[in-house]
């Protein structure tokens, strides 16, 4: 099973009450205050690891609760301090803060007529309706006519809530939710005015709240076409990503990553994004869930069946592609992409390359066979060199 998306509920641990107790020993018959203070909670950390993949494990443990602090003890004995819980989640997690529940559930909510609208923007009530993965709530914001104009992808952030943290490194840590601190126990309080305090304070409530957690793959390829054009194909031949292959479309049910390696030791990742369909944009064949992953990409290889072999024009998917691409992050059609004709084995594939250049102008075209490991070794030192460029561009 492949999670990418998933509401958690974290809290961090609650401080520890502070004690009220008094010396008490033989010979010392009226001995001062001696209450010890309560210990602070445990925090919730995440941690990034690059041996993760998925969010699975938090599918399995939604609510993240980190201990509380012990009480303080008489003689002056302080309560122990809850343990830190460290989540580990796959380099490329985004933390979002969900909205906070409201009282009452709005009749708009559980409305049929919005149900259709599921996931859209819907100009006639400006609404934006969504439902988030491990989660039966919908949540509704008003959009503005500003909201409006965004693109899907701003959009789809906008009612995700506050992004609070990105972890994109391996080790790296972020402080999910912070722990109460313990009370002070009446030992604190004493004063030459008031030597014998009967208060003490209690533990501060840990930071709890609901969270949602959104895998965007770290990779420096991405691979986007048609179903069934082949990807998947391409994955297994540059590289010992084994994913399924099969003659019918939606083989590819989530993305897939791949190693590159060249004979000078360097590396290249390669994500392969299950094929999209018309309309992916607005979550049309799970859209939302595969354009997300490619948002990281450095560059983008748009693989098009040039033989037309589900009955469509090579040509027509490249605009249809370019189309979604806008439509979901406009800021994807900004970076680099190459284009590759795949399935030239076929005999009209030929032609049909011949169509595109001359529909297509100005736009180079890599031709290749990937299941017949032709054309393999140009498009790895390509995909090197628009790579090495992107970085080199960068700084």
């Amino acid at each position: 099973m492949f999670i990418d998306e998933i509401k958690i509920y974290a809290r961090a641990g609650h401080g520890g009450k502070g004690c009220v107790a008094f010396h008490r020993e033989a010979y010392i018959p009226k001995g001062g205050p001696s209450g010890g203070n309560g210990g602070r909670g445990g925090d919730v950390i995440l941690e990034a690891d690059h041996d993760l993949n998925n969010l699975i494990a938090q599918y399995y443990q939604p609510k993240l609760v980190a201990p509380d602090g012990k009480a303080g003890l008489g003689k002056g004995m302080d309560g122990h301090a809850g343990k830190d819980i460290i989540i580990k989640v796959p380099c490329g997690t985004l933390v979002w803060r969900l909205p906070a529940k409201p009282e009452s559930d709005s009749p708009e909510t559980d409305d049929p007529e919005n149900e259709r609208h599921e996931g859209l923007p819907v100009s006639s009530h400006r609404r934006l309706l969504i439902r988030h993965s491990g989660s039966s709530r919908a949540i509704e914001v008003d959009l503005s006519e500003e909201d409006e104009g965004r693109s899907t992808s701003a959009r789809q952030d906008l009612v995700k809530g506050e992004l609070i943290a990105d972890l994109t490194k391996h080790g790296q840590r972020f402080v999910l939710c912070q722990a109460g601190r313990g009370g002070l126990g009446n030992r604190n309080f004493a004063t030459a005015a008031h030597q014998t305090p009967r208060f003490a304070q209690p533990g501060e409530p840990g930071d709890e709240g609901d969270f949602l957690f959104e895998l965007r793959l770290i990779a420096e390829v991405g691979l986007v076409g048609y179903p069934n054009a082949g990807k998947s194909t391409l994955l297994k031949a540059i590289s010992r990503a084994r994913p399924k292959i099969a003659p019918y479309p939606f083989t590819t049910l989530h993305p897939q990553i791949g190693i590159v390696e060249y004979p000078d030791w360097h590396r290249l990742t390669v994500c392969d994004v299950p094929g999209l369909i018309e309309g992916a944009h607005r979550n049309v064949g799970l859209g939302h869930a595969f354009l997300r992953h490619i948002q990281r990409c450095k560059i983008l290889v748009l693989l098009l069946d040039m033989a037309g072999t589900d009955n469509r024009e090579p040509w027509d998917d490249h605009a249809n592609l370019l189309k979604e691409l806008e439509l979901y992050d406009p800021a994807l059609l900004n970076k680099p992409r190459l284009v590759v004709a795949n399935k030239m084995d076929e005999p009209v594939a030929e032609e049909n390359l011949k169509k595109f250049k001359r529909k297509i102008r100005k736009t180079p075209v890599l031709s290749m066979a990937a299941a017949f490991d032709q054309g393999i070794e140009k498009f790895k030192k390509t995909i090197r060199q628009a790579v090495e460029e992107t970085k080199s561009t960068a700084t």
